[in-house]
């Protein structure tokens, strides 16, 4: 099988585990489910290879993740590419001196935060942001903002899932940042 053939196949495995939930967490939104991908260890796996076959060849030294869904990608695949993880959490949530950014998505406003050290040690660290969902790209483009305030260069953004009606994918290239998505509804 070639390698096109590979990710089609993958994609369309992933895509078959999320499940929609209508009106969640409000009237109007159709939330994609990840829980159901993740519990199939296949199609979980198929997004860890496919991140991994995207950004492996890069110099990736830390991979950044938002709170709290991108963990769930971001640690496996720091594992195999060798990247450090930082977190991106919820202000309060770190225990360190932090920088912190806010940001609008498609049902209300919220804030993150990343440590102010996160990549010290590392001159110009290249860093990788991973998360499930591109929507707006409100939380991304936070998220952007913070790994740069803390002095990382973005070495692009992945998700799992993009929402390509919602066009947050020109608000992060627009900032500069290259995006990988894996399956687009």
């Amino acid at each position: 099988m070639n390698l096109s053939t590979n990710v089609v196949d993958k994609a369309k495995l992933i895509k078959s585990n999320i499940r929609d939930i209508p009106d969640f967490p409000k009237p109007g939104i159709i939330f994609k489910d990840i829980t159901t991908l993740i519990s199939n260890p296949e199609s979980f796996k198929a997004v860890i290879d496919l991140f991994e076959e995207r950004f492996a060849s890069q110099k990736i030294d830390f991979i950044a993740v938002p709170e709290s869904r991108g963990f769930i990608f971001g640690a496996p695949l720091c594992q195999r590419i060798q990247a450090g993880l930082t977190l991106i959490r919820k202000p309060g949530k770190l225990p360190a001196k932090s920088i912190k950014a806010s940001y609008e998505l498609e049902y209300g406003t919220d804030t993150l935060a990343i440590h102010e050290d996160a990549f010290a040690g590392v001159a110009n660290a290249n860093v990788l942001i991973i998360d499930d969902l591109l929507a707006t790209g409100g939380s991304c483009s936070a998220a952007i903002e913070l790994v740069r305030n803390a002095g990382g260069n973005i070495a692009g953004c992945g998700f799992v899932i993009e929402l390509d009606f919602l066009e947050g994918r020109k608000k992060i290239e627009a900032l500069g940042a290259e995006v990988y998505s894996i399956v687009h509804y």
